[in-house]
């Protein structure tokens, strides 16, 4: 059975693929899984390999998105990058972006957060 959160993820995944296809990026992946964990989208932008946490969430809900992505979830992302890198090895630099929806009704704010050390 499909969770009303796994459903609110999916789209907000699937938003902020469009988001950054209509900025010039090309999704060549999407929810990669490692032993670490997960990739929500791995994309190209020029010259940069693009690893994307993409987190959705209703406004004045449970905190910010950008607060989700806090040290340990940076730790299994950034494990999960070298085992991506360690299977795909790739001439372009990796980059870790986080893309934050926040509902409103039917309105929607994204803030992309560029170059994210991790």
């Amino acid at each position: 059975m499909t969770t009303i959160k796994k459903k609110i993820g999916d789209w907000g995944e699937d938003n902020a693929a469009r988001f950054l296809i209509n900025r010039g990026y090309q999704v060549i992946e999407k929810n990669y899984h490692s032993r670490y964990g997960e990739i929500d989208l791995i994309c190209l932008k020029d010259d940069d390999l693009v690893f994307v946490e993409v987190k959705t969430r209703r406004a004045g809900g449970m905190g910010r998105g950008e607060d989700a992505v806090d040290a340990r979830k940076k730790r299994k992302i950034r494990l999960t990058i070298d085992c991506y890198l360690a299977s795909y090895p790739s001439r372009h630099y990796p980059r870790f972006d986080v893309i934050v929806i926040e509902l409103d009704g039917v309105k929607q704010m994204i803030n992309h957060y560029q170059a994210v050390e991790i």
